[in-house]
């Protein structure tokens, strides 16, 4: 296997804010705690282990034990679970979303950024422990993005009308979907594996969340993954103190807002990810997943009738805490109240609105964890690596957008220089001339020499565009190749790793395919990957 790089802000393909994150600016750094690399880990460890309650780990081991009593559980993640007693034993987490049959990509990308982490973690702090965690997002409620997969080229969609948390979600009517991925597969040893994957996953499994981590186990169990469902009775109990400053102060309100201010205040104007809410959770209970809105001291579940004082949403909270779900904004605090976390390793979305929540975190107490960009890949494989070379393509050149690839193409294997270039630089300093002379004679002349110049070097550039244009026109067989190879590995232009399923590659690389991952993507690189597979 070839493995190459390219670092992120030269993809095209990843924000500002990220590109400024990973050079760590400095008027980035009032919103994050510590950045990840390996010399600030130490700190980072010893500020969880202060902070964080031992009382809480007997709770989350025996939660996980209880969550995984009805799985195939491997030796490794039984005892990563057993060793989150333990004060010495910290977490790497990553979350995500609950796709069908996982959906794009960079799900696996995620789970094994976290694997690798603590793989390398734990050979430099040989006297801690470190557990991979990948968070399912059971509670989320948008059951649009994750109903479907890409596979060759086709729409793989779960039709069904879902309301509440998705992980509560039956899988009935599968069967049907079953049978078309069957059919798109095809035969041979891979597919075989991955059709019965998928059947076991979500034939023999009642709910989504149960054929999440079914599947996300089958995959990874070998390197110790745990994985954690939050739409938990127990593990929400701990978030009970949170959720009332919620509902009563509107705390995470308060400080996301002032933080918000603080980033619109810099001259970067970086955008804005998420806008907090007067309060941050939601009402859950079967089927239903509605917004908690309170005014006059009455709290109301939107669009439903259902009411609380505030003595009765409390006494709610306390007695049923499971039903108090929270959203994007207190989903991160959630995660660190409950587990020993060190570092949470996600995409350049996620991570630009975990930058808004530092603030509220040292509002509560809790530590704030490291952030992490997750590893992105383009797999090349050999076919593709065989067409790359015979069109003697630069790799990081299929990053560039569509046109600008084809003309710097072009331009490279031309028989004639279509580049106007020195012509301009030439016209540029004519009119130098032109400009000065006119300043010495009359300088109301300026305007008509600027038209003037403008005029020739728009001429220029109309004549380069056609000259270029006629050069498409006679390479156009080659024009046509080096499109198909980029369509290729950027479908719908857009990074591969967000538009196709694994079991694309799974087919043709089978169960070599995740260790070959795991392998060759380095957690803290902070560069794009590019695996070219033999």
């Amino acid at each position: 296997m070839k493995i190459d790089g390219i670092p992120f802000k030269q993809t095209g393909y990843f924000s500002k804010i990220m590109c400024d994150y990973l050079e760590e600016v400095d008027s980035l750094k009032p919103f994050y705690n510590r950045f990840p690399a390996f010399e600030n880990f130490e700190a980072q460890i010893i500020e969880k282990q202060k902070n964080f309650p031992s009382s809480h780990r007997e709770i989350l081991s025996q939660a996980l034990t209880n969550q995984y009593a009805q799985i195939d559980t491997s030796a490794g993640t039984k005892a990563n679970i057993a060793s989150l007693k333990e004060e010495n034993t910290f977490t790497i987490v990553t979350g995500h979303q609950l796709n069908l049959f996982t959906g794009p990509l960079y799900f696996l990308y995620k789970i094994i950024a976290t694997i690798n982490l603590t793989k390398a973690l734990q050979k430099k702090h040989s006297q801690y422990n470190f557990v991979p965690v990948y968070w399912m997002a059971t509670e989320d409620h948008d059951f649009d993005e994750i109903n479907y997969f890409n596979l060759n080229g086709k729409k793989i969609q779960w039709n069904k009308d879902a309301s509440g948390g998705v992980g509560r979600l039956d899988t009935k009517g599968l069967e049907l979907l079953s049978e078309t991925l069957a059919a798109e597969l095809g035969g041979g040893k891979n597919a075989e594996y991955l059709k019965t994957l998928f059947a076991n996953a979500y034939l023999n499994h009642e709910n989504l969340t149960e054929a999440t981590r079914f599947l996300a186990n089958e995959l990874f169990k070998d390197y110790g993954l745990v994985i954690v469902d939050g739409d938990d009775a127990a593990l929400k109990r701990l978030l009970i103190p949170y959720v009332q400053s919620d509902l009563v102060e509107e705390k995470s309100f308060k400080a996301v807002s002032t933080t918000i201010e603080a980033l619109n205040a810099l001259p970067e104007n970086y955008g804005i990810q998420v806008n907090p809410r007067e309060i941050n959770y939601f009402y859950l209970i079967d089927g239903v997943r509605e917004r908690i809105i309170e005014k006059e001291g009455v709290y109301f579940i939107n669009d439903t009738k259902i009411t609380f004082t505030r003595d009765e949403v409390l006494k709610e909270l306390e007695n049923h805490p499971e039903r108090f779900s929270p959203n994007v904004v207190c989903r991160p605090l959630y995660q660190e109240v409950i587990l020993p976390n060190l570092c949470y390793i996600g995409g350049g979305g996620e991570l630009a609105y975990w930058l808004e929540l530092k603030a509220y975190f040292d509002t509560v107490g809790v530590t704030f964890p490291m952030l992490l960009l997750r590893n992105s890949a383009l797999l090349v494989t050999g076919k593709q690596s065989e067409k790359i070379a015979k069109l003697d393509l630069n790799i990081s050149d299929l990053f560039l957008k569509q046109n600008t690839f084809i003309n710097k193409k072009i331009r490279a294997i031309s028989n004639i220089d279509v580049d106007f270039s020195p012509q301009k630089e030439l016209l540029k300093v004519q009119f130098e001339a032109l400009y000065d002379l006119a300043t010495q004679t009359d300088q109301s002349f300026l305007g008509a020499v600027k038209a003037q110049e403008v005029k020739q070097v728009k001429g220029l550039e109309n004549l380069e565009k056609r000259l270029l244009k006629a050069q498409k026109r006679k390479l156009k067989d080659h024009v046509i190749r080096i499109t198909e190879i980029q369509n290729d590995l950027f479908p719908n232009k857009s990074l591969q790793e967000r538009q196709q399923n694994f079991s694309q590659f799974y087919l043709e690389y089978g169960d070599q395919l995740i260790p070959a991952l795991v392998e060759n993507l380095k957690p803290l690189s902070q560069e794009f990957t590019i695996l070219e597979f033999n």
